[in-house]
């Protein structure tokens, strides 16, 4: 079972204490539940990340979290859904909890006529901007890009690892996650309609140049109302035990 919660607009740091409070005193017989909302500008640092020059003078705040990863931003016209789930109730590990979070997002394009991707080493959901509605396969991409043809030649010639290879994709979709006790919070986030400014300031995720991009820019006409239950939806299907 799975309660959804349906928050609205909150500030991130209101729901940050919010999710801490509820795995810290929920027990063997809490219900899971999602939270779906929106927050006010605001960009969040992740584990791993640092806070990076020249924040301050974009006007918007920052705020240190504990989940994993980098840093990322937060904003009107973007969804984000927060799981609050026992995974040992559910009977899946965190590797797999990811792969159903990115395949939750990954359908609900699909069903909007977008064909979403997986990129291996970076979590997430990314899109094809130049031609969203292509249903190319990841192999293909990576064979139109000349990068990713010469990053693969090196790794065999020197035994090197290869690198994070975006293959022209933006991402639509960022993932970051905490697990305490089996437990689990933060979620993901997916760019419905959005100022994207604010990731210009910012290598999004760690990932200097990275593209970001959201719904209305993929020509997906949807109101964070509209996106928020559709990615509930597929959510309840894809976290399912």
């Amino acid at each position: 079972m799975m309660i959804t919660k349906h928050l609205g607009r909150l500030d991130y740091a209101t729901v940050l204490r919010a999710m801490q409070t509820f795995t810290l005193e929920r027990g063997a017989e809490t219900p899971d539940e999602l939270w779906i909302c929106e927050h006010p500008a605001v960009y969040t640092l992740g584990l791993s990340a640092q806070p990076m020059a020249g924040l301050e003078d974009q006007g918007i705040p920052w705020v240190q979290s504990n989940r994993g990863g980098q840093i990322t931003y937060h904003g009107p016209g973007q969804v984000v859904a927060y799981p609050l789930l026992d995974l040992a109730r559910r009977g899946y590990f965190v590797k797999e909890y990811v792969h159903r979070l990115e395949e939750a997002v990954i359908k609900c394009l699909n069903d909007w006529g977008v064909s979403g991707y997986r990129v291996p080493g970076a979590p997430g959901v990314y899109v094809n901007p130049q031609e969203p509605q292509s249903h190319a396969t990841w192999a293909s991409l990576q064979e139109r890009n000349p990068s990713a043809q010469a990053q693969a030649r090196d790794a065999e010639r020197w035994g090197t690892p290869v690198s994070v290879n975006f293959a022209g994709l933006a991402k639509i979709a960022a993932l970051g996650v905490k697990v305490s006790r089996h437990c689990t919070y933060h979620g993901l986030a997916l760019n419905v309609a959005m100022d994207l400014t604010p990731f210009s300031a910012i290598h999004p995720c760690g990932y200097p140049g990275l593209q970001v991009t959201d719904c209305l820019s993929l020509g997906l006409v949807l109101n964070s109302d509209q996106a928020g239950q559709a990615l509930a939806d597929k959510l309840g299907i894809y976290l399912a035990p």
